[in-house]
């Protein structure tokens, strides 16, 4: 048996494409309310309608992210209803996947949180991406991605530097002269 894993599709900045494929979308083959994903708190034959139909859905976590993303607080969006998302929403600009990351490295155009935007920093500073690169993938001034390089390279070398001092320190010594090594133990 073999099993194929398919790269995740990540929404590009302001593409919307996806919301054609959303079970949610009526169409003339597809005639759902969209009132059904917007249901009173009562509502409860709406709500399992508009999960059910959630469930089945191919964009469901591209739905779930523009609405993360989006801040959109109100109706079913994602398979979840606005009160399962509320502690997603706390969570979100704090978000740090690494497929993002690499999927951004990779010239994909995708939303990223603060987190991402600063391990592509990290990253594209580390594998050598030329600052005009790094501008072009997140957007911004080549004066920007510059001073982003020049901040990530000091806080690499602040970094080393308290190890080396943190490793250069004499072991603790007690009054009688007695050592202790890095596991506390008498030496």
């Amino acid at each position: 048996m073999t099993t194929t894993t398919t790269p995740a599709r990540y929404r590009s900045l302001g593409d919307h494409t996806w919301q054609d494929q959303a079970v949610c979308h009526p169409s003339e083959y597809n005639p759902v309310d969209p009132e059904v994903f917007f249901p009173g708190p009562d509502e409860t034959e709406k709500i399992a309608t508009a999960l059910t139909l959630c469930g089945q859905c191919p964009v469901r976590l591209a739905c779930l992210d523009a609405a993360l993303e989006g801040g959109e607080t109100h109706g079913i969006r994602g398979g979840l209803t606005q009160e399962e998302r509320a502690p997603l929403h706390e969570k979100i600009a704090k978000r740090l996947d690494y497929a993002r990351v690499n999927a951004t490295l990779a010239g994909r155009d995708i939303h990223l949180t603060n987190a991402e935007r600063r391990a592509v920093v990290l990253a594209g500073y580390r594998q050598g991406i030329t600052v005009e690169r790094l501008a072009r993938l997140l957007k911004i001034t080549e004066e920007h991605a510059l001073k982003l390089y020049r901040e990530t390279r000091r806080a690499i070398r602040n970094r080393e530097l308290h190890q080396t001092a943190r490793t250069a320190r004499r072991p603790w010594t007690d009054e009688d002269g007695l050592g202790r090594d890095a596991f506390g133990t008498a030496a």
